[in-house]
C-alpha cells in the first residue's frame, strides 16, 4: 500500500501526525508505549537467557559473544531469533501492541520476518556502523520496518539507536567491500558523505519503541556507560511484501501473519535493491560482518 492508502485507514494506535512523520522522516520514537507488565516479563526471560549463555564458549548461529565472555562474566552482543527460544518473546511480538503499530504504518495485513536481541553490554558494547537493513533481506517492496523495544532506560551514553532523518527516500548504498565481501555497512567514503546534521539519536525511558523503515540509514555508538542496553528488535512487513532471498535469521515464525490475513498479490516497488550473499547456509551477525571477523556460523 502507498502512504496515502495507509493514511486513508483509521489508525489503531498512532496519531495521524505520527504516521505522517514516519512517512516523511523514516522513523518514529514512541516513549513508554510498552506496559510495565510486559517489561517485567521480558526482563525476566532475558535474565534467564543470559544465564543460559554462561554455558556457551564460542559464537554460533544463536549466540554472538563479546570478547571476554565467560560463565562468570557473560558478555553478549546478540541473541539471534529470541522468539524461537522462549514463548514470551513470541507472545510479545505477535500479541502485544507492536503489530497494531505496524498495521498503522503498512496497512492492516502484517506479517513477521525475524527477531534479534542486541545487548550492547556495559563498557564493551560495540559500535554499529551506518547501514541499511533492506540489503540484508530484500523484499518486493519497502514496507518492512524494525521495531526496537528498550527493556531498560537508554541514555545517550549507552549508545541509543541513531537514524539519518529522511534517508529512506534517498539512495540505497553498496554494502560490500572492495574485495566483493559483504560487510553490512556503508563504505568509509559513502559514510563520510552523509549529512550528519540530520542524525537523530533515539534515547528513551524503559518501554520506549523505536521504529525505522528498512531503507533508513541507521547505526549506534559504543556503550560507554556502566549499564547494559538490551534492545529487543522485531521486524515486520506488509503481507504483500515477499522476500527475494533466504532469511539470514531464520525463524519458525517467518512469514506468519500477525495481523489481518494473507494476500494473493505481491506488491512490487520499481526501485532496485541490493542483493546480499546467499544466507541459506547460515549467518553470523552484523557485528561480526562489520568487524570483518572470520568465525563461521554453526547453522
Amino acid at each position: 500500500m502507498t502512504p496515502d492508502q495507509v493514511l486513508s485507514i483509521r489508525p489503531k494506535v498512532l496519531t495521524e501526525k505520527q504516521r505522517e512523520s514516519y512517512f516523511e522522516d523514516g522513523y518514529l520514537l514512541l516513549e513508554k508505549v510498552v506496559s510495565d507488565e510486559w517489561l517485567e516479563r521480558l526482563r525476566a526471560v532475558t535474565n534467564q537467557m543470559v544465564d543460559d549463555s554462561r554455558q556457551v564458549t564460542r559464537s554460533d548461529a544463536v549466540w554472538d559473544l563479546e570478547d571476554g565472555h565467560s560463565a562468570e562474566t557473560p558478555r553478549l552482543r546478540r541473541l539471534s531469533s529470541p522468539n524461537d527460544h522462549h514463548p514470551t518473546y513470541w507472545e510479545f511480538a505477535s500479541r502485544s501492541v507492536l503489530p497494531d503499530i505496524v498495521a498503522d504504518l503498512v496497512g492492516p495485513n502484517v506479517k513477521f520476518h525475524h527477531s534479534k536481541l542486541n545487548f550492547k553490554w556495559a563498557r564493551v558494547g560495540e559500535e554499529v556502523k551506518w547501514h541499511q537493513d533492506i540489503g540484508f533481506w530484500p523484499h518486493t517492496n519497502y514496507s518492512p520496518c524494525t521495531l526496537g523495544t528498550y527493556l531498560y532506560d537508554c541514555t545517550m551514553e549507552q549508545g541509543p539507536l541513531g537514524v539519518i532523518k529522511g534517508s529512506h527516500n534517498g539512495p540505497l548504498y553498496d554494502q560490500y567491500n572492495d574485495k566483493g565481501e559483504w560487510i553490512g555497512c556503508l563504505s568509509d567514503e559513502d559514510a563520510a558523505g552523509l549529512d550528519v546534521s540530520k542524525v537523530v539519536y533515539l534515547d528513551g525511558p524503559p518501554g520506549s519503541v523505536t521504529i525505522h523503515n528498512c531503507r533508513t540509514i541507521h547505526g549506534s555508538r559504543p556503550n560507554s556507560s556502566d549499564e547494559g542496553r538490551p534492545l529487543l528488535l522485531n521486524v515486520y512487513a506488509a503481507a504483500d511484501a515477499f522476500p527475494y532471498t533466504a532469511n539470514p535469521l531464520r525463524s519458525k515464525y517467518d512469514q506468519e501473519i500477525v495481523r489481518g490475513k494473507p494476500v494473493r498479490w505481491a506488491d512490487h516497488d520499481p526501485r532496485p535493491c541490493l542483493v546480499p550473499p546467499d544466507w541459506s547456509g547460515g549467518y553470523t551477525s552484523i557485528f561480526a560482518l562489520q568487524q570483518e571477523e572470520k568465525w563461521e556460523s554453526s547453522a
